[in-house]
């Protein structure tokens, strides 16, 4: 166990207690062994006096002392990070369902790669999680609004259909919007839930053309970043995907570029899958991220049962060797 602090470090002013009865047994011991002493039949002495003890006289004691310390440190508040779940978070998952995620470079398809890990996804977030889904082509739609039932979600990642056209910035802004209304209703005295958009697209925006239009991309992560909602972004797909349109063959090259972009402006995280295996990964360790937290928690409970797993030791080495309590 990794000890990061003590919440009540006062308590260690007790070891000038533990001290003071250390200095007080060895004081002890000299006076009586002085005492001894002052026998002037040594003879008599060794006949008396019990043998075979020597340093195993002192294990009560020792072990006293020992007890001493560990319960001191125990008191002290030891604390230790722990990944604990998160009780109270709230995520929008945005999913592309543009034409070209009907390309066949990520077997079987692009969408249905992406429906299965994030099926997988919302089935393992912890049930502390508010979770919705956003589903975006040409338009944003919200298909299930944040909440902790995760069989809505499913059904709707289930039901996903491809579009046209690729409105990203739309999808974020309805993200966006859809994670207010709902911190307006569960903030309470504790403030809003901390948020999260994940964003999964493979191709680049084409509504409006210009990210930094008013509805585009790079414009909807500066929003999301001065809300404090990052963007975690993932690009999925490969550089030789393409789809049949009106008879041809149209390449629908990923890209990595913008979607980089979009999780730096908004302060989120990107990454990059370009197959079913590493989108399942990455939605692993994104799940890892946002369901669970790092916090200081007590860790005084082993030291309290050692220390007194070692005062029994002490008490009943004590009646052993010397038929009494320390």
């Amino acid at each position: 166990m990794s000890i990061t602090g003590f919440s009540s470090p006062w308590w260690f002013l007790l070891l000038l207690v533990v001290g003071a009865v250390v200095a007080g047994y060895v004081l002890a011991m000299r006076a009586r062994r002085r005492r001894t002493m002052r026998f002037a039949n040594l003879e008599l002495l060794e006949r008396v006096a019990p043998r075979g003890q020597g340093w195993s006289k002192h294990v009560p004691a020792a072990l006293l002392i020992v007890s001493l310390l560990l319960l001191t440190f125990a008191l002290a508040g030891p604390t230790a990070e722990q990944k604990v779940p998160r009780n109270r978070a709230t995520v929008m998952l945005v999913v592309d369902v543009s034409l070209s995620m009907e390309a066949t470079d990520v077997e079987p398809t692009r969408l249905k790669a992406a429906q299965e890990a994030a099926r997988s996804f919302a089935q393992g977030l912890t049930p502390g999680v508010n979770l919705g889904l956003i589903s975006f082509a040409g338009t944003a739609t919200v298909l299930v609004a944040p909440t902790t039932e995760r069989q809505g979600v499913v059904r709707a990642i289930d039901n996903l259909k491809l579009a046209q056209s690729t409105a990203t910035g739309e999808g974020i802004f309805a993200a966006i919007q859809s994670i207010d209304s709902f911190s307006a209703v569960v903030g309470g005295a504790d403030g809003p839930p901390p948020a999260r958009i994940v964003l999964m697209t493979d191709g680049k925006q084409t509504v409006p053309q210009d990210e930094y239009a008013p509805r585009g991309a790079f414009t909807a992560a500066g929003i999301a970043k001065q809300k404090q909602i990052p963007v975690s972004t993932i690009s999925f797909g490969t550089s030789h995907g393409t789809v049949e349109i009106e008879g041809k063959q149209v390449p629908v090259e990923v890209d990595d570029a913008s979607m980089r972009e979009i999780a730096r402006l908004s302060g989120g995280d990107f990454y990059k899958a370009a197959s079913a295996e590493e989108l399942k990964r990455v939605y692993e360790s994104l799940g890892e991220q946002i369901g669970y937290e790092t916090k200081n928690v007590d860790a005084s409970k082993p030291w309290v049962v050692l220390g007194t797993i070692v005062l029994i030791g002490a008490a009943g080495s004590s009646l052993f060797l010397g038929q009494r309590l320390p």
